[in-house]
Protein backbone atom coordinates (compact mmCIF):
# COMPACT_ATOMS: atom_id res chain seq x y z
CA UNK A 1 0.00 0.00 0.00
CA UNK A 2 1.46 3.40 -0.96
CA UNK A 3 2.33 5.72 1.90
CA UNK A 4 -0.34 8.17 0.84
CA UNK A 5 -3.11 5.58 0.99
CA UNK A 6 -2.35 4.97 4.65
CA UNK A 7 -3.64 8.43 5.54
CA UNK A 8 -7.01 9.18 3.99
CA UNK A 9 -8.19 11.70 6.60
CA UNK A 10 -8.74 15.14 5.06
CA UNK A 11 -8.00 16.91 8.37
CA UNK A 12 -4.24 16.24 8.13
CA UNK A 13 -3.18 18.30 5.07
CA UNK A 14 0.44 18.80 6.18
CA UNK A 15 0.98 15.09 6.73
CA UNK A 16 -0.77 14.23 3.47
CA UNK A 17 1.48 16.70 1.64
CA UNK A 18 4.60 15.25 3.28
CA UNK A 19 3.59 11.76 2.18
CA UNK A 20 2.83 12.97 -1.36
CA UNK A 21 6.27 14.61 -1.59
CA UNK A 22 7.93 11.47 -0.30
CA UNK A 23 6.02 9.25 -2.73
CA UNK A 24 6.89 11.46 -5.71
CA UNK A 25 10.55 11.62 -4.68
CA UNK A 26 10.76 7.86 -4.31
CA UNK A 27 9.05 7.23 -7.66
CA UNK A 28 11.21 9.65 -9.63
CA UNK A 29 14.45 8.69 -7.90
CA UNK A 30 13.74 4.98 -8.27
CA UNK A 31 13.12 5.31 -11.98
CA UNK A 32 16.26 7.42 -12.53
CA UNK A 33 18.28 4.83 -10.58
CA UNK A 34 16.80 2.00 -12.67
CA UNK A 35 17.54 3.73 -15.97
CA UNK A 36 21.10 4.64 -14.96
CA UNK A 37 21.73 0.99 -14.06
CA UNK A 38 20.08 -0.32 -17.19
CA UNK A 39 21.47 2.11 -19.77
CA UNK A 40 24.86 3.05 -18.31
CA UNK A 41 25.67 0.36 -15.71
CA UNK A 42 26.13 3.08 -13.12
CA UNK A 43 24.51 4.31 -9.94
CA UNK A 44 22.82 7.54 -8.97
CA UNK A 45 25.54 8.45 -6.44
CA UNK A 46 28.22 8.03 -9.15
CA UNK A 47 26.18 10.16 -11.54
CA UNK A 48 25.58 12.82 -8.87
CA UNK A 49 29.26 13.02 -7.97
CA UNK A 50 30.27 13.37 -11.62
CA UNK A 51 27.59 16.06 -12.03
CA UNK A 52 29.00 18.07 -9.13
CA UNK A 53 32.50 17.85 -10.54
CA UNK A 54 31.27 18.80 -14.02
CA UNK A 55 30.02 22.08 -12.50
CA UNK A 56 33.44 22.69 -10.89
CA UNK A 57 36.20 22.08 -13.46
CA UNK A 58 38.91 23.00 -10.95
CA UNK A 59 37.65 20.26 -8.65
CA UNK A 60 36.23 20.23 -5.17
CA UNK A 61 37.50 19.18 -1.78
CA UNK A 62 35.90 16.12 -0.22
CA UNK A 63 34.18 18.44 2.25
CA UNK A 64 32.86 20.59 -0.60
CA UNK A 65 31.60 17.50 -2.39
CA UNK A 66 29.98 16.07 0.72
CA UNK A 67 28.21 19.38 1.42
CA UNK A 68 26.86 19.58 -2.11
CA UNK A 69 25.80 15.93 -2.17
CA UNK A 70 24.48 16.00 1.42
CA UNK A 71 26.44 12.89 2.46
CA UNK A 72 29.25 12.37 4.94
CA UNK A 73 32.91 12.49 3.96
CA UNK A 74 33.13 8.84 5.00
CA UNK A 75 30.45 7.80 2.51
CA UNK A 76 32.09 9.86 -0.18
CA UNK A 77 35.64 8.56 0.23
CA UNK A 78 34.81 5.05 -1.00
CA UNK A 79 32.85 6.41 -3.95
CA UNK A 80 35.74 8.70 -4.95
CA UNK A 81 38.17 5.78 -4.57
CA UNK A 82 36.09 3.62 -6.93
CA UNK A 83 35.68 6.41 -9.49
CA UNK A 84 39.41 7.09 -9.30
CA UNK A 85 40.17 3.39 -9.86
CA UNK A 86 37.88 3.53 -12.92
CA UNK A 87 39.85 6.52 -14.25
CA UNK A 88 36.88 8.89 -14.09
CA UNK A 89 38.18 11.24 -11.36
CA UNK A 90 41.56 12.20 -9.99
CA UNK A 91 42.82 13.70 -6.79
CA UNK A 92 44.94 16.82 -7.20
CA UNK A 93 46.81 18.94 -4.67
CA UNK A 94 44.79 21.96 -3.61
CA UNK A 95 46.70 25.01 -4.91
CA UNK A 96 45.47 27.08 -1.95
CA UNK A 97 46.16 24.53 0.79
CA UNK A 98 49.10 22.16 0.49
CA UNK A 99 47.58 19.82 3.08
CA UNK A 100 44.38 19.26 1.09
CA UNK A 101 43.42 17.62 -2.15
CA UNK A 102 40.73 18.36 -4.66
CA UNK A 103 38.78 15.83 -6.67
CA UNK A 104 38.30 16.59 -10.37
CA UNK A 105 36.99 14.89 -13.47
CA UNK A 106 39.48 13.29 -15.80
CA UNK A 107 38.98 13.55 -19.55
CA UNK A 108 37.47 10.07 -19.47
CA UNK A 109 35.19 11.14 -16.61
CA UNK A 110 34.03 14.21 -18.50
CA UNK A 111 33.37 12.14 -21.60
CA UNK A 112 31.50 9.50 -19.59
CA UNK A 113 29.36 12.12 -17.86
CA UNK A 114 28.66 13.97 -21.11
CA UNK A 115 27.42 10.70 -22.65
CA UNK A 116 24.87 10.28 -19.84
CA UNK A 117 23.50 13.81 -19.54
CA UNK A 118 21.24 13.88 -22.62
CA UNK A 119 19.58 10.63 -21.52
CA UNK A 120 19.23 11.86 -17.94
CA UNK A 121 17.61 15.09 -19.10
CA UNK A 122 15.22 13.16 -21.36
CA UNK A 123 14.26 10.86 -18.46
CA UNK A 124 13.49 13.80 -16.18
CA UNK A 125 11.46 15.44 -18.96
CA UNK A 126 9.58 12.17 -19.49
CA UNK A 127 8.83 11.78 -15.78
CA UNK A 128 7.51 15.37 -15.55
CA UNK A 129 5.64 15.22 -18.86
CA UNK A 130 2.26 15.27 -17.12
CA UNK A 131 2.86 18.86 -15.97
CA UNK A 132 2.60 21.98 -18.12
CA UNK A 133 5.40 24.55 -18.18
CA UNK A 134 3.30 26.83 -15.97
CA UNK A 135 2.60 24.02 -13.50
CA UNK A 136 6.30 23.17 -13.33
CA UNK A 137 7.11 26.81 -12.57
CA UNK A 138 4.38 27.07 -9.91
CA UNK A 139 5.48 23.82 -8.28
CA UNK A 140 9.10 24.98 -8.34
CA UNK A 141 8.12 28.26 -6.68
CA UNK A 142 6.02 26.50 -4.03
CA UNK A 143 8.79 24.01 -3.29
CA UNK A 144 11.16 26.97 -2.92
CA UNK A 145 8.86 28.36 -0.24
CA UNK A 146 8.76 24.94 1.42
CA UNK A 147 12.55 24.70 1.33
CA UNK A 148 12.83 28.11 2.99
CA UNK A 149 10.23 27.18 5.62
CA UNK A 150 11.91 23.87 6.39
CA UNK A 151 15.35 25.53 6.57
CA UNK A 152 14.02 28.14 9.00
CA UNK A 153 12.34 25.49 11.15
CA UNK A 154 15.55 23.44 11.28
CA UNK A 155 17.66 26.32 12.63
Amino acid sequence: MPLEASLERPDKPELRLWLRLLTCTNLVEGEIRRRLRQDFATTLPRFDLLAQLDRHPDGLSLTGLSNRMMVSNGNLTGLVDRLEADGLVERRPDPNDGRSTRVALTRAGKSHFDAMTPAHEAWVNDLLDGLSTDEIQRLHDLLGKLKYSATEAAT
